[in-house]
Parts: structure tokens; sequence; C-alpha cells
């Protein structure tokens, strides 16, 4: 006889107002409706990401609806799908994005077309830390910034989570890699590849100056005058993050300044990251990883902003 899903509960971190981590809670509450297009997926983890906290602290504003379960990327086991569903069935091990958060729980409803099978040479916690990120930073660099062969490449903030993905993107593309973050990143950020790399606290920026053809800005907030004088006359910067960049400098030197773009996560998108990963191409690196009653800790962490890698939270374990 099938499993009963009617009227059963699951445990899930929300919270009831917006806040500080104090607002995070461990409660009780209904599994998720799914629809004809979607699947239910039992998480058994889901990846950090800077957008989590500042929806909770009200830096995104109020566009999210209360209550809230916070949690984009997830790895887990198909356990129902919708009636239109083709390619899933009910025990797949998948990864991939949901639509409107909800990964800091034990189940989620997520659209079918945003899951792919999972990288078979990975955790649930690293399967976790792929989605957003990578997807991202492949998004930047080659649909935004074009970057070919023979480019330099400046990587802001390149020790981070979607910075770390682009150093190695950037390198296998055959482009020269300057990653840029602090001085205590450096062995780290040149181990996944970069050529080159400049430390924020060493006075080492204004020698790119008029060096580099794009620049992927991971960091934002003010201060981006440096990365508009590192690139060449007629450079592209991708924030992926919202930056000040003067207008006086881009337009002397002709800049192209991309906006900041989150595009739709596709199962096409996840395939080839997994094809990245399982073939040794992409690694996936964890700074920490947290239980989800700890969810509050793994926030402050991703907002401390000296995470080296992803952030992952182990959701409950397998069956």
């Amino acid at each position: 006889m099938g499993r009963n899903w009617a009227n059963e509960r699951m445990r899930a971190i929300r919270y009831h107002e917006r806040g500080g981590i104090e607002v995070l809670k461990l409660e009780e509450v209904p599994l998720p409706a799914f629809g004809e297009d979607e699947v239910l997926v039992k998480v058994l983890a889901t990846g950090v990401n800077p957008g989590d906290w500042q929806i909770r602290s009200g830096l995104a504003g109020d566009r999210f609806p209360l209550p809230y379960i916070p949690g984009w990327d997830i790895s887990g086991i198909v356990a129902r799908t919708g009636g239109k569903v083709t390619g899933l069935k009910p025990g797949d091990r998948v990864y991939g994005m949901t639509a409107n958060s909800g990964g800091c729980a034990q189940y989620a409803a997520v659209p079918a077309s945003q899951l792919a099978a999972k990288p078979s040479t990975l955790s649930d916690e690293e399967a976790a830390a792929i989605p957003m990120s990578a997807f991202t930073a492949w998004h930047a660099l080659f649909q935004q910034g074009n970057v070919e062969p023979g480019q330099t490449v400046l990587v802001n903030g390149a020790s981070g989570g979607v910075g770390h993905f682009a150093v190695q993107l950037a390198k296998q593309a055959g482009a020269r890699v300057i990653g840029a973050a602090s001085s205590a990143s450096e062995a780290f950020v040149r181990e996944l590849g970069a050529d080159e790399y400049a430390a924020y606290d060493r006075q080492q920026l204004a020698a790119l100056e008029n060096a580099v053809d794009v620049v992927l800005d991971t960091v934002g907030g003010n201060g981006g005058e440096w990365l508009l004088e590192a690139l060449k006359p007629e450079g592209k910067l991708v924030p992926v993050a919202w930056g000040s960049y003067p207008e006086e400098i881009a337009a002397r030197k002709k800049l192209n300044i991309r906006d900041v773009t989150y595009p739709p996560i596709t199962k096409e998108g996840l395939d080839r990251l997994r094809e990245c990963v399982d073939e040794g191409r992409l690694r996936v690196v964890l700074d920490s990883v947290h239980s989800l009653e700890r969810t509050g800790l793994a926030h402050e962490r991703s907002e401390s902003r000296r995470a080296r890698g992803k952030i992952a939270i182990r959701v409950q374990e397998e069956d």
C-alpha cells in the first residue's frame, strides 16, 4: 500500500518577521503543495547564498511574503511528481533550484525544468552548493562577458561561492585569470587555477590598471573605481552583485558595464555543470556544513563574507 501523504507535516526553518538570525525558528509545517509541472523533493541538503540572509534581514525589501522558508539550492530524492512531469520518477537522485525558496525544509516543491540528475561524484552537500553560484558564474562569464581564450579575466571576490567557480571556469576556457580577495585567500585561489593574485590589503590593485579584458565582480558595494581602472579601454564589467561604478571613468574608457542578471536555472545548464564535475573539470569547495537546527550559524558565516567556497546545510539523513 502506498504512503498516505494527506495531512503529513515536516520540519522546516521558517521566520515570521525580518531581522537577525534570532527570527529563524525550527517549526512543524504542512508539506508544500506541488503543481502538475513540479516535483516534490525530499531535501537532503540545501546550499546557502547571500540572498538568504539579505532577504531575512530585510535588505532585499519586502518582495518575499511572510512567513518564509529560506533556501534555494537543493539536493535530494524525488518523492512525488506532478501529472505532466516526464523523465523523473520517485527515487531519482536530483539537484537543482526551487522557484520560490523553501529549501530549509524536509520537502520542497521544485519545477521539473529546474532539476537534473545529481553529480554522481559528489555528496548531497556538495551538490546543493552548485546550482545558483556555478550557473551564475557560467552565465556571467560566457553569456554576458563573452570570455574568449587568451583574454585576461579579473574575478573580484575570487574565494567566495560564485568566485571560486568563476576562477575555474574562466581558466578552463583558456583565459588568463587574476583572482582578487584578501591576502589570506591567496593560496586557496591559486590552487583553483588563478594565474595571478591581487590582495586587497597589499596595495596591489593599482598595478592592474588597463590590464584586464573582463571583470567579474561578485562583491558589489562601493569602491568599484579600481575595477574600472583595471579594465582596458572598451572592456567589460559584469557584476553579479549590485555595486557603484563611477560613470565618468566608464565614459572616459568607453567601458561596457552589464546589468546584474540572474537567469533561470535550466536542466540543460545543470546537466552541463554535472558533466564538468563528474569529469573532474570543476571542483566544489565547501567552507562549512551545518545542521538544519544551526541554520542561523550558516547565515552568520555567509554574512561575514569570509567563507571560502560554499556553505551548505544538511537538512536530514537519507532513510
